[in-house]
């Protein structure tokens, strides 16, 4: 979707955006990776992370967003939403991945995304310890190691059976959830645990085939639908419906792969 508007919204202008972002929040982020940092639980029972580092760079990247678009809506994990009249609204997740962040693990990722009228328009996923970054503007996507050039497509994978799977972890799945995960990951090649963002920019890279995860927020995943079908991947909810809202989500490097994923899903929750 390429976007041309009288206050200077364009593909060139967003991609400026969320770089200017990336680059607000990596002093934060990187600059307390692998440190003995403190980190509180936004639980009561239970344990969801967050550190200063997370908190830090979400303020940075607010600031980089204002300035360039004050008008704009703002959505972050870590701060209240800013509430505008406009209908694009800027999706931040500064550190998704926290649990590895603070395990000194290189799979959490730095997220910014777009929305225009709630739909998915642009996404940036930024692993500053690998130096890797995954743009989507205008429905092409640039994935770049230390300024490098990478290839950015999904795989030619059409069955399960010859899939990579991948979800953050077998614990965000309950119930039906849990039968339909165990299911669809009994008939898979193999599947990794643990990637958080990173799982789907390896989709959109051709690493991974199938994400399929439950009990997501929209900052977890926002960000990453134009990176995914910029690739030339699929990703939806369980049901088909768009995944901006969070959810469950099935990313599939193709229309059959996910298809049939879809179908796994849906066949165990029956049972």
């Amino acid at each position: 979707m390429t976007i041309s508007s009288p206050a200077g919204l364009t593909d060139q202008t967003i991609a400026e955006t969320l770089i200017a972002g990336a680059d607000a929040a990596r002093p934060s982020t990187l600059g307390r990776f692998r440190t003995q940092l403190a980190v509180d639980n936004k639980f009561s029972v239970g344990f969801d992370p967050v550190t200063e580092a997370d908190r830090e760079a979400e303020t940075r990247i607010r600031e980089a967003i204002a300035a360039r678009f004050p008008d704009h809506g703002i959505i972050g994990e870590e701060w209240d939403a800013k509430d505008t009249a406009t209908r694009f609204n800027w999706i931040i997740d500064p550190i998704d991945g926290t649990r590895a962040f603070i395990s000194g693990v290189p799979v959490w990722g730095t997220l910014i995304g777009l929305t225009y009228e709630g739909r998915a328009i642009a996404g940036l996923m930024e692993q500053p310890f690998t130096g890797e970054r995954w743009l989507a503007t205008g429905g092409r996507l640039e994935h770049t190691r230390n300024g490098q050039p990478f290839p950015a497509t999904v795989s030619a994978v059409t069955k399960l059976a010859q899939a990579r799977a991948s979800t953050t972890s077998p614990d965000m799945f309950h119930g039906p959830h849990l039968s339909a995960w165990t299911a669809l990951s009994a008939r898979v090649l193999q599947v990794r645990y643990g990637l958080d963002c990173y799982a789907y920019c390896l989709l959109a890279s051709g690493h991974i085939d199938v994400v399929v995860e439950a009990g997501l927020k929209d900052v977890d995943i926002a960000p990453l639908i134009p990176i995914i079908e910029a690739a030339g991947g699929v990703v939806t909810t369980w049901d088909g419906g768009r995944a901006e809202q969070g959810g469950t989500c099935v990313a599939a490097a193709t229309p059959q792969l996910h298809e049939e994923a879809l179908n796994a899903l849906r066949d165990a929750m029956l049972e």
